[in-house]
């Protein structure tokens, strides 16, 4: 097998115990994407544990994401360099060592230090686990494979905060990482024992290249985690982060335009359908963790679920998705890639639609429905996709565009977590600011309500601005659904500059790496 597909080194005909390989590179992935929500719901009891502010236990969050996004770029040329196999292993194996320390850190700043590390060892792992599926496959089956890719992909996130309470309630914060060692132990055995050697490629690192795009990564996830924090452009700190990411991506822009050896090969992106596909697994990452980290809070706090029965409420979300996986996987390469994620793009707006129709008055239907049409668009769109992306590019720029996949995924995340928390604040604010200025002693009919119960007028005022407040929320939450659906449908057009399979595969004059889309 060859870790960036390095002139076909292995017959994907002849690999051994695919299924197995198979099974242990997607229990690390779940693993970790299990880990950028899962410790969400843990936070409460974790800072009261570590005895730490609401603003440095952020820092437990925010040092994982940091870090996994800046290792993240740096994962085509460790694989080149030392061998796919080597770093997966090495990956997993620095992972489940990490969570273990961080289960059994005693202060904030062991955790924030130990969590640092489990980013930049899980950072490797989504990433490399998409190369070895497209490499240990026919371009045939890379839609099943992609399939299985995606699930465990998009699964991962929706069940991470239910386990993560679950968890939580039943034993302690603690266990939120204890247990990725069960999970661990077996991937690991898995590619140990199954995943072959791969060849190694002699690379050299651009240093400057991987510090510019470090510096651009890492300022932009501080600007976007932080900002909320820091009531954003009135921070002198933002302000330093914002001019910090747009000098770190100007510099590495020229940088790696004018330089044969660098970071990341510029001729990567002369291929059309991956830049194009870059652009729509940001739009992807945006709606897909922003409306989930809408949707928990919005449960508990306004309708007063309690945890486990949000779980249960958002399960048929994934249960969605993985249909949509399971049916797409089969589609690929007989339907028209660009008509399954425009499919896929339209049910997603649709969901959206009929989440800006809740009300606190709703009961727990219009959730379960919308869920499920929104995994099956979601579905939809990222496994066509995310085998479009590699259809026609050379194998030796499959890790270093799996890596790019990954980053934009998770940059479209944050940014969509930062958008609709900035709206939501603001839109809270607004509208209640509208409710409350009816309700007035003078107004006819705060008199009548207020004259048909038997409360004194402080209590009823109080009353009022309760209802007042969980009406604002949800205004300004139906407002977030309705913008995430203008920003589906704005990624519409955009499969229009994507060039269809028939042509893609005449435009290279018959060029194999079209095939899987035949």
């Amino acid at each position: 097998m060859s870790a960036a597909g390095s002139g076909g080194a292995v017959d994907p005909k002849n690999v051994p115990f695919k299924g197995l390989i198979t099974v242990s590179i997607m229990l690390a992935t779940i693993m970790q994407v299990l880990d950028t929500t899962i410790a969400n719901v843990a936070l409460p009891n974790m800072q009261g544990s570590l005895q730490a502010s609401q603003d440095q236990i952020n820092w437990v969050l925010t040092s994982y994401i940091v870090a996994a996004a800046i290792m993240t770029p740096v994962t085509g040329w460790l694989s080149d360099r030392f061998g796919l196999r080597q770093v997966f292993i090495v990956s997993a194996a620095g992972f489940v060592a990490t969570s273990m320390a961080c289960g059994v850190s005693t202060s904030l700043e062991e955790m924030i230090f130990f969590r640092l590390l489990q980013g930049l060892c899980g950072a490797a792992l989504v990433p490399l686990s998409q190369t070895v599926l497209l490499t240990i496959n026919t371009k045939e089956q890379h839609g099943s494979a992609m399939a299985i890719w995606g699930a465990g992909i998009m699964v991962g996130p929706i069940i991470g905060p239910t386990l993560g309470g679950w968890l939580t309630e039943t034993f302690n914060w603690r266990y939120v990482f204890f247990v990725n060692l069960p999970i661990g132990a077996l991937a690991l055995a898995g590619m140990i024992f199954f995943l072959p050697n791969t060849p190694k490629r002699q690379r050299g690192f651009d240093f400057f290249g991987f510090a510019m795009l470090s510096l651009f990564i890492g300022a932009l996830q501080l600007f976007l985690d932080r900002g909320e924090q820091v009531d954003w452009f009135s921070s002198a700190e933002i302000w330093i982060e914002l001019g910090l990411a747009i000098t770190g991506i100007w510099v590495f822009t020229l940088h790696i335009t004018g330089r044969e050896q660098a970071f990341i090969d510029p001729k990567i992106f002369t291929d059309r359908n991956l830049v194009i596909a870059l652009m729509m697994i940001f739009v992807v990452g945006m709606i897909l963790l922003a409306g989930l980290a809408l949707l928990p809070p919005m449960l508990q706090n306004i309708l007063n679920y309690p945890v486990v029965t949000t779980g249960i409420v958002l399960a048929p979300r994934g249960v969605g998705t993985m249909i949509s996986m399971l049916v797409v996987g089969r589609l690929v390469g007989k339907v028209d890639t660009r008509i399954l994620i425009f499919t896929g793009l339209c049910l997603t707006a649709i969901s959206l639609w009929q989440m800006s129709g809740f009300s606190i008055t709703m009961d727990d239907t219009p959730i379960i429905v919308s869920g499920v049409v929104q995994g099956l668009g979601l579905g939809l769109v990222f496994v066509p996709l995310s085998t479009l992306a590699f259809a026609t590019l050379e194998p030796r720029f499959r890790a270093d565009a799996a890596a790019l996949f990954s980053l934009m995924r998770n940059i479209g995340s944050s940014v969509g977590i930062s958008i609709v928390s900035v709206e939501l604040a603001r839109n809270m604010v607004i509208s209640k600011a509208d409710l409350v200025s009816h309700v007035t002693p003078f107004d006819a009919n705060f008199a009548n309500v207020a004259s048909s119960l038997p409360l004194d007028q402080t209590t009823m005022m109080a009353v009022l601005n309760q209802s007042a407040s969980a009406q604002a929320a949800m205004v300004a939450y139906v407002d977030d659904f309705k913008l995430m659906m203008i920003i589906t449908l704005c990624a519409i057009p955009l499969l229009a500059l994507m060039s269809p399979p028939k042509k893609q595969a005449a435009a290279g004059g018959g060029d194999s790496h079209a095939a899987v889309m035949e």
